[in-house]
């Protein structure tokens, strides 16, 4: 069974130039779904229906709770570790300042930035990986990322957060002053996959899968918005 939709807050926009793809994004507190002109009445309600439940169901994947991100990381750490590491904890922390992620070795603990929430899943793998990482090497030598190097889109992922530190970076209309929130931070805390230097921006709001992905690899979502093709194999059906 479907969960109920809420209907208030969705902008539905006809395009003449839109022949054969449905987009649909959030701004704010609405959700607007672009469709072609030429659908009926019964083809919007359908439509709607589907990119609500798609983009519902990303959301719910790209923010895990912290027991969700625990069991990530001990299954990152069972496929790409070799088991070799267990996390006695994993959670979302809202204090990472320039951090991506930090670690304690000496107590197994591991906090994410509340800002790689809503990032592709790929992404937050890497995140993860780094931190488990570093509770086998405290470092960055050669050993270290000889570790990561098991993880296929180490490459990839480091270049998206650099990307989007940048984005945010160019963005920042002010730099706030230094601040002590490392006064009280254990003294072997690994604070690694650091942004660069770039203040916390506002937290990811909306979703995207590339139409040429649906079918192939749905951990390849982009940030943006969500957009189906409506004749492409598959794409009857809501996944």
């Amino acid at each position: 069974m479907q969960p109920t939709q809420d209907l208030s807050q969705v902008e539905i926009r006809r395009s003449r130039k839109r022949v054969r793809t449905v987009t649909a994004w959030r701004e704010g507190d609405r959700t607007i779904v672009a469709i072609p002109a030429r659908f009926t009445r019964a083809q919007e309600r359908e439509w709607v229906r589907r990119m609500l439940t798609r983009l519902a169901t990303q959301e719910r994947r790209r923010r895990p709770s912290d027991d969700e991100l625990m069991s990530r990381a001990t299954e990152l750490a069972a496929k790409y570790l070799g088991g070799r590491v267990q996390p006695t904890t994993v959670r979302w922390s809202t204090n990472q300042g320039r951090r991506w992620g930090s670690c304690t070795p000496s107590d197994g603990s591991i906090r994410i930035s509340d800002r790689v929430r809503g990032m592709p899943r790929w992404v937050l793998d890497y995140v993860l990986l780094h931190e488990l990482a570093h509770l086998l090497h405290a470092g960055h030598g050669p050993d270290f990322w000889a570790e990561l190097d098991t993880y296929p889109r180490t490459l990839r992922a480091r270049g998206f957060l650099e990307g989007y530190a940048y984005a945010a970076e160019r963005g920042a209309q002010a730099a706030p002053g230094e601040s002590d929130e490392d006064a009280d931070r254990p003294a072997d805390e690994v604070d690694e996959v650091d942004d660069g230097g770039i203040d916390e921006p506002e937290d990811v709001v909306s979703d995207e899968v590339d139409v040429d992905e649906l079918t192939a690899d749905p951990d390849d979502e982009a940030l943006g918005q969500l957009e189906l093709d409506f004749d492409a194999p598959g794409a009857s059906e809501t996944r």
